[in-house]
């Protein structure tokens, strides 16, 4: 079958893949039998009917073939008598065969116009068995992409975010990134807003113990941000605290939170407050400024400076590709399946990550953002899906690819903005298999390019956003496992500006 979708996932058989590549003009088409029938949302149901002619045509290729190589005593090579290696390789023999029917007639279907996959079927190979005399049928469900009619998306009015970085927003963000390089000192007196503070985590639901923290360091902030709850009113519940309080208050699960019993219950969560810390603001000494890697004060605001124009340019692109998408999914009414939606999950936070580390955000922000998408996964996935499949289909309208120029481009970038070297940034892609997400990025990208060319715009005033409410954590209130501890965070954790 054809290759999955750069935003699916994909399930390969290797029995197939162990084939010999070969072009369709250097073998025979085979006589087969298709039917196709819709299976569901996105799903079709294949069955197919191989000859008998065509599974014999096989098997003597195939007998000729081993004949060519066996070493049998008594014999030439090349010259050992076919029905010798039928009797003695006949396990083998069926084997072989099976995979090249197989393969070769899965391929043959991948250039039939009724099937547009975007994954490998479900096909259990080990349970098929091609019969002794006559046809030879199979079977299969596949998830294909959604039929649709693209909405048009010329000329949409779209309503433009601007914004000029001025030195006061400069002011603000020097003096929030240097924090980061202060020094977390002990202090005796009660709790308050911005301080850090180390607490034992524990919820619980009908008596029964959930989430255990032993430690974690936590910066007290209005917004305790769970992966699959919110505590709305951290600070106001520690405030006031001191080494041995212990504080406690409920919170929602979310309603797609991963553990489905306890959606939308009411779990207990009880804070035992170990120590408390304050940062000491550092002074802007060379030193300090050599180990940020600039030379002056003058070139730390100016990196700043571009981190915060970086920022303009992600949340400007992504007020107005919302809108875009918005515009053009307002008649995507057709359903995805369940299944496809719930393993795209991990994949579609893997592309907000990924962007956002393009845009320069902190740890901290793009954790924020993660744990707030995993509260909604389902929905917010099926959107994106959604999302997906229609500018992949603007982009092979508009004859968009993606070659390997784009992808290096966009390495080096991210490279520039983490600190790192290309090579370090393209094997943590390959290795957490990103590296094709950052592929369908880019061609989507360029559909939405296409689309803002042909747009109208009508610009508004933007805001510049610097959440400092949310403090967020990889804990799920409804995890029943021990989870490890959190290091305290230490000065200068955060990316560089």
């Amino acid at each position: 079958m054809a290759k999955a979708n750069k935003a699916a996932e994909t399930h390969e058989e290797p029995e197939l893949e162990t084939q010999a590549e070969e072009s369709a003009s250097e073998r025979p088409k085979m006589d087969l039998s298709v039917e196709i029938k819709k299976a569901g949302p996105c799903k079709k149901h294949v069955h197919v009917r191989v000859p008998r002619a065509e599974i014999d045509r096989f098997y003597e290729d195939t007998v000729k073939a081993e004949a060519s190589v066996a070493v049998v005593p008594g014999f030439r090579p090349g010259h050992v008598p076919a029905k010798l290696v039928e009797k003695r390789l006949k396990s083998e023999l069926a084997a072989k065969v099976k995979q090249r029917v197989l393969f070769e007639s899965m391929e043959q279907l991948s250039s039939n116009k009724d099937l547009d996959p975007i994954n490998e079927p479900d096909l259990d190979i080990e349970a098929i068995e091609i019969p002794e005399e006559g046809d030879f049928e199979y079977e299969f469900d596949v998830e294909v992409r959604p039929e649709f009619d693209l909405p048009n998306y010329d000329g949409l009015t779209i309503e433009r975010p601007i914004r000029t970085i001025t030195d006061g927003d400069v002011d603000k963000h020097v003096e929030n990134f240097l924090s980061q390089y202060g020094q977390l000192v002990p202090s005796e007196e009660p709790l308050e807003s911005g301080d850090v503070v180390s607490v034992a985590i524990e919820s619980t639901h009908d008596e029964k113990k959930l989430l255990e923290v032993s430690e974690a360091s936590l910066r007290v902030r209005p917004v305790l941000r769970f992966t699959d709850a919110e505590l709305n009113g951290f600070d106001k519940l520690l405030s006031g605290a001191k080494a041995g309080d212990e504080r406690e208050t409920g919170v929602t699960v979310a309603r797609e939170a991963e553990t489905v019993e306890l959606r939308g219950e009411k779990v207990a969560v009880k804070f035992r407050v170990l120590d408390v810390k304050r940062w000491r603001k550092p002074e802007l000494t060379k030193e300090l400024l050599t180990r940020i890697g600039v030379e002056s004060e003058d070139e730390l605001r100016e990196e700043i400076k571009k981190s915060l124009d970086r920022r303009v340019t992600y949340e400007q692109r992504q007020a107005v590709r919302d809108q875009v998408l918005e515009k053009i999914t307002e008649s995507a009414t057709w359903d995805l399946p369940e299944q496809l939606v719930r393993r795209q999950v991990e994949n579609a936070l893997r592309r907000t990550i990924l962007e956002m580390q393009q845009a320069g955000f902190t740890t901290r922000e793009i954790q924020a953002r993660e744990n707030k998408l995993r509260q909604n996964a389902v929905s917010s996935t099926r959107h994106a899906l959604k999302e997906h499949f229609i500018l992949d289909k603007i982009a092979e309208k508009e004859s968009i690819e993606v070659g390997p120029a784009d992808i290096e481009t966009e390495i080096r970038l991210m490279a520039v903005q983490r600190g790192e070297s290309p090579r370090r940034v393209r094997a943590r892609l390959e290795k957490t298999g990103m590296i094709e997400n950052l592929e369908a990025q880019i061609r989507e990208r360029k559909a939405v390019d296409i689309i803002l060319d042909r747009a109208k715009y009508k610009d508004k005033p933007m805001e510049l956003s610097l959440d400092e409410r949310i403090e967020p954590v990889p804990y799920s209130v409804c995890h029943t496992a021990v989870a490890t501890e959190v290091a305290e965070p230490e000065a200068g954790e955060e990316a560089a500006p």
